[in-house]
């Protein structure tokens, strides 16, 4: 089976293994993110040994930020759009900016792990969750998750807690699966992106508090504080 993409040029169906010129694997999945999920799609640049794909000998986040001279996909781009913008960056990494659609709470992947099992037992609301190589789980939340962090947290009374929790909004970007993250390995889903669940993922507060509980509990070594940026 395949999957849908709908734009302004009409409806159409990719199979696997379909081949257009000049369309590759990576553009297919950039227009389901695109026009599936409804998120904005950045060429991202990558790392090897060490080494930015930007150029810059000194980048302090080698193959984990946008390409200077790539322009942001936007949400409801067509294949045909997709890949006139992505064959200018082939092999680029594929990074989502944040703030938009939706923003991301971030614990250690241990922790992670353990509060989707609780929230999915409980039966609450759940957006994608990927998993970084770094041992990151992020959570995708509704916009403005970030920025309420702090309030939310000592509404909840985790405000005094020493947390291995932050935010991640408007201005900040995460790495889509499968791409490489700054040369680490790929990202993973924990929990794929469904129609209900990316183009209206959760409230935070749904989920803070199994989050809050197991990234206290199970924190990575050297555990900071929960903060917004």
């Amino acid at each position: 089976m395949g999957f849908t993409i709908g734009g302004s040029r009409g409806i159409r169906e990719i199979r696997p293994g379909a081949r257009r010129r000049g369309r590759t694997s990576e553009c297919t999945a950039v227009a389901e993110f695109t026009s599936l999920w409804g998120w904005d799609a950045v060429p991202g640049a990558r790392a090897a040994a060490g080494a930015c794909s930007c150029g810059d000998r000194a980048c302090t986040a080698p193959g984990a930020h946008p390409l200077d001279r790539a322009a942001r996909i936007p949400a409801g781009a067509t294949l045909d759009e997709v890949t006139l913008t992505w064959s200018e960056f082939p092999g680029a990494a594929v990074l989502l900016p944040v703030g938009d659609a939706f923003d991301v709470l971030e614990v250690s992947e241990p922790a992670g792990r353990r509060a989707l099992v609780r929230l999915e037992r409980m039966g609450l609301p759940l957006g994608p969750v990927t998993a970084t190589p770094q041992g990151r789980a992020q959570f995708f939340v509704a916009p403005g998750a970030a920025a309420e962090l702090p309030t939310l947290l000592y509404r909840m009374g985790w405000d005094d807690a020493e947390l291995d929790l932050r935010g991640i909004g408007p201005g900040e970007y995460v790495t889509a699966p499968p791409s490489d993250r700054g040369g680490l390995g790929p990202v993973r889903w924990l929990r794929a992106p469904a129609l209900d669940s990316a183009t209206r993922p959760p409230q935070a507060r749904l989920l803070l508090g199994a989050l809050a509980y197991a990234s206290h509990r199970h924190p990575a070594p050297g555990p900071r504080r929960a903060t917004s940026s």
